[in-house]
């Protein structure tokens, strides 16, 4: 069954200026490590999930599930289970190259924005999922539907004008456990989302040129 297309049309101006203006928008964003505790609209967290659900997905499966973390008791939970296995990781699981290669962040297994921010967002990959009788449905192409709704969430909380981290402690399961989501769910990343602090840095960082990522073909 289909359905029409409500797609906008704009003038090849519109669209020159659209891309522009999202391009030097985006350029702007940077990941956060210093967050201002302050208090966000929970409706500006809504509304990016919202937005991240809209992305495709293999046979519009929509093999993600959202959980939005205020609560400073579980905040605080959460933080003890990341540093454990932050603790390791500095510790001795990461080989010394990639050690190396984290110098510039600055980054050890101490992870206070997990508390000091007012929200995380567990992203959760459904590796199949369960109907109302109990039976499994294969989910197809997860990892990139996931990947791409987390790109859109992301996005999304940049444009409103929040900050955000990306954080993938590894193994996440602790999340299932604290977040009370069921097994056929694998943490695929936790987001901290909020304001920065005033004093906020970032590393001094630069990205690659445009002739190093892209090759055009006309």
């Amino acid at each position: 069954m289909q359905t029409p297309l409500n797609f906008v049309t704009q003038t090849d101006e519109q669209m020159l200026e659209n891309s522009r203006e999202f391009k030097t928008s985006i350029s702007r964003r940077r990941t956060v490590r210093n967050f201002s505790g302050q208090t966000v609209d929970i409706e500006i967290i809504e509304n990016a999930v919202k937005a991240a659900a809209t992305a495709p997905s293999g046979a519009n499966k929509q093999p993600w599930h959202f959980s939005i973390v205020s609560n400073n008791a579980i905040k605080k939970e959460i933080r003890i289970a990341a540093e454990i296995e932050e603790k390791e990781f500095y510790g001795g699981r990461a080989p010394e190259a990639w050690l190396d290669d984290l110098k510039v962040f600055e980054t050890d297994q101490h992870k206070p924005f997990l508390e000091t921010a007012p929200y995380l967002i567990a992203v959760f990959l459904q590796r199949y999922s369960v109907d109302e009788d109990g039976e499994r449905h294969k989910n197809y192409y997860m990892s990139e539907s996931v990947g791409i709704a987390t790109g859109i969430l992301i996005t999304a909380l940049h444009l409103s004008g929040l900050a955000t981290l990306t954080h993938t402690p590894s193994p996440m399961k602790f999340l299932n456990k604290i977040l009370n989501r069921p097994a056929n769910e694998k943490p695929y990343m936790l987001i901290v989302a909020g304001l920065p602090a005033a004093d906020a840095t970032v590393p001094n960082i630069a990205k690659k040129n445009y002739s190093e990522i892209a090759s055009v073909f006309n």
